[in-house]
Order: C-alpha cells, then sequence, then structure tokens
C-alpha cells in the first residue's frame, strides 16, 4: 500500500491557478494533501488545477478570493471554511502557502504612491492577516510557507518595491517561527529567482537571448521551473523539515553567488 507524505493533510494554497503556485498545489496533491487551491480571477484555470489533482487520485477544490483590499483574508477563510468540510471532515488546515503576489513595481523615481499600495496590500499585508485570520484553524505542527524572492537579497533598483515587500516578508517568517514554535508549527520562506511561469513569459518565452541571459544567472545554469520550487515547497511541508523553521531557503539555482 502507498504512504503518502502528506496524507491526512489539508493545505492552502494562495495564487493556486497558475505558474509557481499550480506546481506547489499540483504537488501537494500528489503528496497525499487536501489541496484548497486559492485564485483571484480565473476560474477556469483554478478549476483546471482541481480536475488535474482529482485525476491523479488527489482531493482538491477551488475557492475565489482576491486579495489586496481590507478583509481579503477573512473573506478567504470563510470561502475555505464553506467548502473544507465536505472534502475533509472536522475542517481546520495544516500547511498555509502563501504564494500569490503581484509585480507592480519600478525604479525609485517612476514608482506611484498607487503601485506601491498595491504590491504591498497583495506582497505583505494578504499573507500577513492570512495567518492572523488562519491561526485557530491551523493544527499544532503544522506549517506555514511564504513565497519571497532572491530579489530580496539582492539590489535590483529596477524593482525596488518589488523586492522590498520580499524583504518584509522574510522577516515575517522569521517572526513567525519564534512566537509559533511553541505549538510545534515551522515558518519558512522559499526565494525563487528566475522561473518559467506565464508572468515572465512576454519578455522570457520564445525570446532565446532573454533566455540565455536568465539562464546564466543561476550557477546550475538553466531557467527555474515551477516544479524546482514545488519541490521545494513540499519538502517543508512534510515531516522530513520538522526541524527547519525560521528559514529563507534560496530557490534560485545558485544566482547571485
Amino acid at each position: 500500500m502507498t504512504t503518502y507524505a502528506l496524507e491526512g493533510k489539508v493545505a492552502l494554497v494562495t495564487g493556486g491557478s497558475r505558474g509557481i503556485g499550480r506546481g506547489i498545489a499540483e504537488r501537494l496533491g500528489r503528496d497525499g494533501a487536501v489541496v484548497a487551491v486559492a485564485y483571484a480571477r480565473d476560474t477556469a484555470a483554478a478549476d483546471e488545477v482541481v480536475e488535474g489533482i482529482r485525476r491523479t487520485g488527489g482531493t482538491a477544490f477551488a475557492i475565489r478570493a482576491e486579495l489586496g483590499t481590507h478583509g481579503d483574508a477573512a473573506a478567504l477563510w470563510s470561502a475555505f471554511d464553506e467548502r473544507i468540510t465536505g472534502h475533509a471532515p472536522g475542517g481546520g488546515v495544516d500547511i498555509i502557502v502563501n504564494n500569490a503576489g503581484i509585480g507592480r513595481s519600478s525604479d525609485l523615481t517612476s514608482l506611484t504612491e498607487e503601485d506601491f499600495d498595491a504590491v504591498f496590500a497583495v506582497n505583505v499585508r494578504a499573507p500577513f492577516f492570512i495567518v492572523k485570520e488562519g491561526l485557530g484553524r491551523l493544527r499544532d505542527g503544522g506549517r506555514i510557507i511564504n513565497i519571497s524572492s532572491g530579489a530580496a537579497r539582492i539590489a535590483m533598483p529596477e524593482i525596488i518595491a518589488y523586492s522590498a515587500t520580499k524583504g518584509a516578508l522574510d522577516n515575517f517568517t522569521l517572526n513567525l517561527a519564534k512566537e509559533l514554535g511553541p505549538r510545534g508549527i515551522t515558518a519558512n520562506s522559499v526565494a525563487p529567482g528566475v522561473v518559467d511561469t506565464d508572468v515572465n513569459a512576454g519578455w522570457l518565452r520564445g525570446n532565446a537571448e532573454a533566455e540565455a541571459h536568465a539562464a546564466s544567472l543561476a550557477a546550475l545554469g538553466r531557467v527555474g521551473q515551477p516544479d524546482d520550487i514545488a519541490g521545494i515547497v513540499a519538502f517543508l511541508a512534510s515531516d522530513d523539515a520538522r526541524w527547519v523553521t525560521g528559514r529563507s531557503i534560496d530557490a534560485t539555482g545558485g544566482s547571485g553567488l
């Protein structure tokens, strides 16, 4: 009989309908978790992820919750509560993956107040209150995994506000690890570099020069794939990572060494 690493666990993945979030949702589903795929707008894409998880024998459901406004976290958890009892009796959650984010940013002289507020609302405020509102649902021994960025440790003035949000997320992770450690809950962040997703498709895909440059940034000599990040998240979500907390795991393939 096959034993799955996350069997009996419930995971919430924000931004789970595409890119890195999709890869994470699919991997956690393959590892046996019941996966709540949270998404902002693209219902068809979210449904596709759910159906894909189900086709491989997993359990998943989609919840629509657009982030970036006051009350967004409460609305997300309300939607979660409505759906979870039909998939995992007793409710509750074991793994929270804060993956949703936006890259609306530019350099210091061009950045508007509106864009600054928007990127912080989605990338920092939403994860903060998702965790805060979710603590009563998060079981002891649970996992919080925040998707950060290599930009948090490498100076990139052209995306200064985005980079700042990821630095804030890493600090949030550190404090969560300290505060929630007595409950056996671990908190870690994962920091990808350039990953081949829809977000980067416009400048990366079909452009041999751009792809070669992106690959050259990594010591491992290629562009990252969603599965590369999902594998690290799956490890952090598993019992094998029970003694790892308060860390930012570099997932850039060795960029900026």
